[in-house]
């Protein structure tokens, strides 16, 4: 079971969105080939947290979930899309993804990266499509995933304005590189539920605190985890010389960060109350993930 939880409702949500995030690549003209590795890219399994937490955050606006499950697609797509290239060689170099070999790996890195150019283009589609507040929704997308892309250059190539400390820096980059999209998670789905401006402030803020809470976990998992337990390679960004929590803080001080991300995250869904519920155990759950 994933970090998800252990309930019959999360094991139906991780379907349904599986569901939707085949259906819609098989609906799409692409050839072969492309469909191919967009498949392996996006359907080899995974947390599928950024979809959840559109789902989630629909419901917990008083919305349907059905009205932001295209946004779900979406988001998930192009989360796929920045794994696929931040794999490449010239990025991370990596060669092992949910425990498996990476797209370019499988596929060879030209059709590696027109994969994650398609994943990228067929989500802005899907959001586009989202039944509420469509151009809203994909406006969204395109903005977080414009931050997401900001927070990698900080991440991989440097150059940050100014001349910001270590923490500073650590913090430009997961609130771009990771949080961007999380947030970004909460905002769509809140939007695809027709949110009122006070819920998706409330789910803005959620989403802020807990996915910063994700990367500093995700920190804290490469640097006391095995390549085996999480499924890709650990302790590369240590040995890569970038910066995170536990390298800057130490692990203790980032679990303490973690304790208190976890707190603002429940804090900010409390005034949603009971429709909020599964939200606040989803943050629970994730920052109590082992892998």
């Amino acid at each position: 079971m994933t970090a998800l939880g252990s309930h019959a409702a999360d094991t139906t949500l991780l379907a349904e969105v599986e569901a939707a995030l085949a259906g819609t690549l098989d609906a799409h003209e692409l050839a072969p080939r492309l469909r191919e590795a967009m498949r392996y890219a996006a359907l080899g399994g995974g947390k599928r947290v950024r979809p959840i937490l559109v789902l989630r955050a629909c419901e917990a606006a008083g919305g349907r979930r059905a009205d932001a499950m295209p946004a779900a697609v979406a988001l998930e797509f192009v989360h796929c899309f920045s794994l696929v290239h931040d794999d490449l060689p010239a990025l991370d170099n990596d060669d092992l993804r949910r425990g498996r070999p990476t797209t370019h790996k499988a596929h060879g890195e030209a059709l590696a990266i027109l994969a994650g150019d398609g994943l990228m283009s067929v989500a802005l589609e899907v959001a586009l499509d989202s039944p509420r507040r469509g151009a809203e929704v994909a406006r969204e997308l395109a903005a977080a995933t414009t931050g997401m892309i900001t927070g990698q250059v900080y991440d991989t190539l440097g150059g940050f304005p100014g001349s910001p400390d270590a923490a500073t820096r650590l913090r430009l980059i997961h609130d771009h590189k990771t949080g961007a999209l999380l947030r970004a998670a909460c905002r769509m789905g809140a939007m695809a539920g027709n949110a009122s401006d006070a819920d998706l402030a409330a789910l803005t803020e959620y989403g802020r605190a807990m996915g910063l809470m994700f990367q500093v976990v995700d920190d804290i998992l490469d640097e006391t985890q095995s390549t085996e337990h999480l499924g890709k390679a650990s302790g590369k960004d240590r040995d890569a010389g970038k910066l995170t929590y536990p390298g800057v803080f130490g692990v203790e001080e980032s679990r303490r960060h973690v304790e208190r991300l976890l707190a603002e995250s429940l804090a900010a869904v409390a005034p949603l109350g009971e429709a909020a519920a599964p939200l606040a155990d989803l943050a629970r759950n994730l920052a109590t993930r082992t892998r």
